[in-house]
């Protein structure tokens, strides 16, 4: 299992524990991650305002990759729909596909349309298995309860992911969860937007529906909560102390990447997973699944 990893922009700049733990766990069950230093923006940012230019700079991504042989694994939801829509609508059109090999060519580049894209959560669960997973297992979770967020790019659009989950009911996070112990717990709220992609232009709106689904997290029981996505970490983890004071609530939920979760039952020490660079501090939730181990 060989992939070339695409960090994209979020994750180099404010989620190194995501990258941290994802590395960890893929060295932990034998997949091997690619680093492409001319990796660059997927292209997403620019999605809304200028398709060609964005589908150009994903094209130019999945270009690198096929000159490697490698299929693409990403971190970030957004950048896996960017690279992977991309990927499906070349494959699709030949006529784009060549509009496009037309500007790539300026910078010596060629896109053959033979890139594949896959985000890590779909890796583990397909490519390395429920059972290796579980073949792997060190530290008991003891069904500790998670909550999930799924969020928006994850799984949607779903043509472009073969053999994609059923998008109004997704479970693989759930499943990957439960590989591993842990008790993935409903709150009704898991596939809905975290708010971020109008932080920028209205930061009230953006943090208050960050509010309402930790409000539900709150209430479902949960210990933590998991994700898979970097920006969507920054509403649920980086922006929960600022939601706490502007609403006047109090939360105190661990929020951590599925590696994270994953990596602490696959014994893998919690600087290691970078559990220390969470913003919500998760010692107590970690201190509560090593006691109830002992």
């Amino acid at each position: 299992m060989r992939y070339a990893l695409f960090l994209g922009c979020t994750i180099p700049a404010r989620s190194r524990n995501y990258e941290m733990s994802a590395r960890a766990v893929a060295e932990k069950l034998g997949i091997e991650l690619l680093d492409i230093e001319d990796f660059s923006c997927c292209g997403f940012p620019l999605k809304s305002s200028d398709r060609a230019s964005a589908e150009l700079l994903a094209a130019r991504n999945l270009a690198l990759a096929e000159e490697r042989g490698v299929p693409i694994v990403t971190l970030c939801s957004s950048c896996n729909s960017m690279l992977a829509e991309t990927a499906h609508h070349l494959s699709h059109s030949d006529e784009d596909l060549h509009l496009v090999n037309e500007q790539l060519q300026k910078v010596g580049r060629e896109y053959k349309g033979n890139t594949t894209v896959k985000h890590f959560a779909r890796v583990l669960l397909e490519d390395v298995g429920i059972d290796r997973i579980k073949e792997n297992l060190v530290q008991d979770l003891n069904g500790i309860p998670i909550a999930t967020h799924y969020g928006c790019h994850y799984i949607k659009p779903t043509e472009i992911y073969p053999g994609g989950e059923n998008p109004d009911h997704p479970d693989s996070l759930d499943q990957l969860l439960e590989a591993v112990g842990a008790r993935a717990v409903t709150h009704g709220m898991e596939r809905d937007c975290c708010g971020g992609p109008v932080l920028v232009t209205d930061e009230q709106t953006a943090l208050a529906m960050a509010k309402q689904k930790l409000d539900k997290v709150k209430a479902s029981g949960a210990k933590a909560m998991t994700l898979v996505c970097p920006f969507c970490s920054v509403m649920y983890d980086d922006n929960q102390k600022s939601i706490e004071a502007q609403f006047d609530v109090s939360y105190q939920i661990p929020v951590l990447y599925l590696p994270q979760v994953i990596g602490l039952a696959l014994g893998l020490d919690r600087k290691v997973l970078g559990l220390n660079l969470n913003v919500v501090k998760t010692k107590a939730f970690t201190e509560q699944i090593l006691s109830e181990q002992g």
